[in-house]
């Protein structure tokens, strides 16, 4: 459900236009009416509605100073008004629609259509860029506690026993108490390859490849380590 809020000095206006959003009850909902722009800026920030129908002439502050008093916002933005000499500086601050009044119950139909693509593009992208970050990195458990870290930082992991030890830029290094196989499914992407049993890298640390029967990698932290010969060919297929 989307909550809408609506800010209109005039009383009369505000209360026509909550009216016509009535339509649309079962996506949209009106959480606040104001007709004092100063006394609705900390209001609207506190009730986080996803768009905010908009006047742009009233006393005092126009619909476009009121933004610029709110500073950084997270809402959308439908500007209602009487006037049709706007529309650029509508169109300069990305606003969903600019309706003129009286708001045009079709014009007004298709402004939510519009809203909610531009609510739903903004939620996807929300979801995507913290799966990115998740995705990114990795808690490592250890006997001190828990490590959070950024799978970029990782230059190898190497098997000892039963544990595995990581080895990050830094020359620092964490032990935890899980095998290498479990982290080869963990780190199973482009970045990442399984080189011998006992040694999964981080292909952008790899600065040389010397040829063998596997070969040896030199990596960027002056490291060298041994390639076994089941493990070459797709190690070479990742690399070039």
């Amino acid at each position: 459900m989307l909550k809408a809020a609506i800010l209109d000095d005039e009383v009369k206006g505000s209360k026509l236009l909550s009216q016509k959003l009535e339509f649309f009850e079962d996506e949209l909902q009106v959480v606040g009416i104001f007709n004092q722009p100063t006394k609705a800026l900390d209001a609207i920030i506190e009730l986080k509605p996803d768009v905010l129908f908009l006047d742009v002439e009233m006393p005092g502050i126009n619909g476009f100073q009121f933004l610029e008093r709110l500073g950084s916002f997270d809402f959308e933005v439908i500007f209602t008004t009487a006037y049709d000499s706007y529309t650029l500086e509508a169109l300069r601050l990305s606003a969903v629609d600019y309706l003129l009044k009286p708001v045009d119950e079709e014009e007004l139909k298709t402004a939510i259509t519009r809203l909610r693509k531009r609510v739903a593009e903004k939620s996807n992208f929300k979801t995507l860029k913290k799966e990115k970050v998740n995705s990114n990195r990795l808690a490592l458990t250890t006997a001190e506690g828990v490590y959070i870290v950024d799978k970029t930082q990782i230059i190898r992991v190497e098997a000892m026993s039963n544990y595995s030890v990581f080895i990050l830029a830094g020359s620092k290094k964490i032990v935890v108490s899980k095998t290498l196989k479990e982290f080869e499914n963990i780190l199973d992407d482009e970045f990442f390859t399984r080189i011998s049993r006992s040694m999964i890298i981080n292909l952008t640390y790899v600065v040389k490849y010397r040829k063998g029967d596997g070969g040896t990698l030199e990596l960027s932290d002056g490291s060298e380590v041994e390639v076994s010969t089941q493990r070459k060919d797709i190690l070479l297929q990742k690399l070039f």
